[in-house]
Formats: structure tokens, C-alpha cells, sequence
């Protein structure tokens, strides 16, 4: 299996390249946040507020990630289920996310504003939490400290691997794979 290197934060240009199914190595500065978080952002949207960060090109990793043992970086860090932030990605779409990592299927809004706002969806393999918080070479809260483990993270990755499931052409992998073993009469 070849591996698609790619640095975040990305461009359009980035986004247009990657295609349902592609196997990713990301490299770069990656936020987290889970569904507390993304409510309290799409409130700040909603008030024509400003945002904790800015959500240009970024990548958000739903992660809410165990405690750092003494010596390491960051506890295990695996996917939450994505499903959760649904209602609440197409705006931070449409303020310039570029990808959001997790695991599970998406809803058709979720798909249809990765199309419109050229973004795409990943899945990080779940169950293997120790393992990806080794590429997390660093970690620092930047908003919402008072949320504990679902505060946002700054992340930097090294060769953090995903998988593209929903991409910026309306294809969902998911998706395809069911169709392949659909009974046909």
C-alpha cells in the first residue's frame, strides 16, 4: 500500500489531489476538538464572533485524548466517532477547515459541504490509540482548557496515517466498498 505524504495545513490545491481510498501520512500542525468544542465554536460563528483559531486549511482531529504519562507528549489519542460532529461541520467548513479526521460514516450535508467547500474526510484507524499518539510529537491546549480532555489541541504530526473517505468530488469509499457486496438478483 503506497502512502500519500501530505503537510498540513492544506490548500485547495492539496484538498483537489486526494481521492476516496488514498492511504495519507500527514505531516504538520493538526487541531482537535470534539463535540463540546464545535458547539461552542459554531456559537461563536453564529454571533459573528471570532474564532479561538483560525480554521483556514486546518485540519480537526476528533480526539479527546487520555492524560500524557511523565515523559511522553500525549495519553493514546484514538478517533471518536465522527457522526457526532455533523451538525456542526458544515459551518466550519464554509469558515475554511480543510479536513477532519475520525472514524465512521458521515451524513449528506457533512458530504455534500466537503464538495461545496472543497474538503475532505478522514478515518484514523480506531483501536490503535497508543499507537497514533506516537506520531503526536507535540500537543498544547489553545482554547477551552475547561474542557478538559475535549479542549482544542495544537498538534504537530509526523507521519500521523489516515485514510480518505469522503473526498472533494462527492465520493465516500464506505460507500463503494457496500456496493461491491451488495446481492445482486
Amino acid at each position: 500500500m503506497a502512502f500519500k505524504k501530505i503537510s498540513a495545513p492544506l490548500s485547495d490545491d492539496d484538498v483537489m489531489q486526494l481521492k476516496a481510498g488514498d492511504t495519507v501520512l500527514i505531516s504538520g500542525v493538526i487541531y482537535t476538538g470534539r463535540d463540546a468544542a464545535h458547539a461552542k465554536l459554531v456559537e461563536l460563528i453564529e454571533a459573528g464572533q471570532p474564532l479561538p483559531v483560525d480554521l483556514t486549511g486546518q485540519m480537526i482531529y476528533y480526539v479527546g485524548p487520555s492524560p500524557a504519562k511523565p515523559g511522553a507528549v500525549i495519553g493514546s489519542a484514538g478517533p471518536t466517532t465522527s457522526g457526532r460532529m455533523d451538525a456542526y461541520t458544515p459551518q466550519l467548513l464554509e469558515k475554511g477547515l480543510k479536513a477532519c479526521i475520525g472514524k465512521g460514516s458521515r451524513n449528506q450535508p457533512v458530504k455534500d459541504a466537503l464538495v461545496k467547500y472543497k474538503g475532505v474526510y478522514l478515518a484514523a484507524t480506531g483501536g490503535a490509540a497508543a499507537l497514533l499518539a506516537k506520531t503526536i510529537k507535540k500537543a498544547e491546549v489553545v482554547a477551552y482548557p475547561e474542557l478538559g480532555a475535549e479542549a482544542i489541541y495544537r498538534l504537530e504530526v509526523e507521519d500521523f496515517p489516515a485514510t480518505v473517505i469522503n473526498d472533494a468530488y462527492g465520493n465516500d469509499i464506505y460507500e463503494e466498498g457496500r456496493k461491491q457486496y451488495e446481492i445482486k438478483d
